[in-house]
């Protein structure tokens, strides 16, 4: 018999057993007879040419080396989601194309270095920059009373190189809460639907928009119909088409209508919620047998 296939899951300094919720991807490729390793993005002793397959999970302190990241995604041979998916996602102003392309997406408004921003009078509003992940340097404002703090947020990111993007706050999110479409390839490689789930609401109102990612609380959730629809449109936007992608998932929430806005679309390093959809860690294995 020959040596198994190999398979490389690729994770972060902080995650060096990968993140919780991967555990079960790696033991379900385990039973299907591949060997499977956890692998940092950035450890330069990895040999990346000797996997049959490198699947991008928790790499999630690329963010301060996004180009890094980015020449890193290129130099790989064999790499889930691909290199020039990895380079257009990573960057949220994708937002701006798909906006263009006639998918309702929550308006955002772009602040580059050198530009200056000029804030609403008033409303509820979130800041962030536009490579990020996990709502890393991200703050949620009350206009007029935060107005300087929102303004000192867009200048420090600015100042830093870094593009700033604005967007207003949702409310919905305290209520419906974010639905994201989870969708991995079929038997015969069409990407489709997978499983749902629900995520609650964690930027806080006050103390100048804090981040309270341990109050974030994900339970599954079956999409509606207009949900499932808007997803299937965002996906047919992607440049190069679906079937290049081993995973994708479409976060959604609930605009001032009630109809489904686009929020993100995560193709990079998404979670994938597998602990919370049974059977979902076992399609995506084997998934990635199909690509073997």
């Amino acid at each position: 018999m020959g040596a198994p296939p190999r398979v490389a899951l690729v994770t972060s300094a902080g995650f060096p057993d990968l993140w919780d919720d991967d555990h079960p991807l790696r033991d379900a490729l385990r039973g299907r007879g591949v060997a499977v390793d956890a692998v940092r993005w950035d450890d330069t002793a990895a040999d990346w040419a000797a996997y049959d397959l490198t699947v991008i999970r928790s790499p999630w302190d690329y963010t301060a080396r996004h180009e890094q990241f980015v020449a890193w995604a290129r130099s790989v041979p064999r790499l889930a989601n691909p290199a020039g998916v990895i380079a257009w996602n990573t960057d949220k102003r994708y937002l701006s194309e798909l906006a263009a392309a006639g998918i309702p997406v929550i308006p955002t408004e772009f602040v580059g270095p050198g530009d200056t921003w000029t804030p609403a009078a008033e409303g509820e509003w979130v800041v962030k920059p536009t490579v990020s992940a996990g709502s890393q340097d991200t703050g949620r404002y009350l206009l007029p009373g935060q107005t300087g703090l929102a303004v000192a947020h867009v200048e420090r990111l600015t100042a830093a190189g870094r593009t700033a993007m604005i967007q207003p706050y949702l409310s919905a999110v305290d209520t419906a809460g974010e639905t994201a479409v989870l969708c991995i390839p079929d038997a015969t490689g069409e990407l489709t639907f997978s499983h749902g789930i629900r995520k609650s609401a964690m930027l806080t109102a006050g103390g100048g928009g804090r981040v309270d990612v341990g109050s974030e609380r994900i339970t599954p959730r079956e999409p509606s119909v207009a949900e499932l629809d808007l997803a299937a449109r965002v996906l047919a936007t992607i440049p190069g088409g679906t079937k290049q992608l081993l995973y994708a998932r479409v976060d959604l929430i609930p605009g001032p209508d009630g109809a489904p806005t686009l929020i993100e679309l995560e193709l990079a390093e998404p979670s994938l919620f597998l602990r919370t959809a049974p059977g979902a860690a076992d399609r995506l294995a084997d998934a990635i047998l199909t690509r073997l």
